[in-house]
């Protein structure tokens, strides 16, 4: 059976263009998600008081490696259910029931935390904070926690932690180490590093911009009240900006995939799934 995957994978440009990875890397994907599926879909099954034996109720009609590929093309481009289904040959109401339980299976694959951090040999020590908040639709209640002063907008907010790898003589390989879960838009930096306890190895290292002062975090000096910087501090805080710069450049990569860029127009409580999924994507490309 000739899938649509198949008909993509013959053209790899448009196949990286329309979903974010390469065709190798989607297999490898695959590879891993089938075992973690088919486990999800048996338990399912098991769960539903029925006479009927395991599988015989109604299947999905797109194979396992389509609806991961519309999955991958949602994040990648975010355009509506009806285009989704136009593509996929399926009424747009049953795009959400194909693609919607594969979320939480690929975070499984991913693994990206919330708070703990660990290093492994090929990365450096120093973590690299900073937040990152998404324009999102209007809630209908407890709009002004939503609403963020600084993008004039409701928005939604997480924190990113970015390290880089040791590879000398190479172009700056990032990898993103955790993502904390959803805060309103109105939330503040600060408080979201308090509020998420962030732990990792010992004598690790950590910077953060202005806004998060008060915090164990190596931050650029701020402008006194009626002063000046000094020569010093001014080189010290252009020092820092070249070293942090690389959270700006971890957050961008992962914008990269529109459903993290533009206005979101689902669920919030499905973001942080969405978010860590699109943190796993950055590093199997970018890392």
């Amino acid at each position: 059976m000739i899938t649509s995957t198949n008909r993509l994978k013959k053209n790899s440009h448009a196949f990286r263009m329309l979903t974010g990875i390469t065709a190798k890397k989607f297999d490898e994907i695959l590879a891993e998600l089938k075992p973690i599926y088919e486990t999800w879909y048996h338990d399912k099954l098991l769960r539903r008081e029925r006479k009927r034996a395991p599988r015989s109720g109604y299947d999905f009609e797109l194979e396992l490696e389509d609806r991961l590929l519309m999955l991958l093309m949602y994040y990648r481009t975010y355009v509506t259910h009806v285009f989704l289904g136009f593509l996929f040959r399926m009424d747009s109401s049953n795009v959400c029931r194909n693609i919607n339980p594969l979320q939480p299976l690929l975070a499984k694959i991913f693994r990206i935390p919330e708070k703990k951090i660990e290093l492994s040999e090929d990365e450096i020590t120093d973590l690299f904070f900073d937040g990152t908040e998404q324009p999102t639709n209007r809630p209908k209640r407890k709009q002004k926690k939503w609403y963020s002063g600084k993008k004039k907008r409701h928005t939604i907010k997480h924190q990113v932690v970015v390290t880089k790898l040791k590879k000398e003589g190479e172009r700056t390989r990032i990898r993103i180490k955790a993502v904390s879960k959803a805060f309103c838009g109105k939330t503040h930096d600060k408080e979201i590093y308090t509020r998420t306890r962030t732990t990792s190895p010992p004598r690790t290292p950590g910077y953060g911009d202005k806004g998060y002062q008060g915090t164990s975090l190596t931050i650029p000096y701020k402008k006194p009240r009626g002063a000046l910087l000094t020569d010093v501090q001014k080189e010290w805080n252009r020092i820092h900006s070249s070293v942090r710069i690389v959270v700006e450049h971890g957050i961008g990569k992962m914008k990269i995939w529109k459903m993290a860029s533009e206005r979101y127009r689902n669920k919030r409580n499905h973001h942080t799934v969405m978010m860590k999924n699109i943190a796993g994507l950055q590093n199997m490309m970018y890392a």
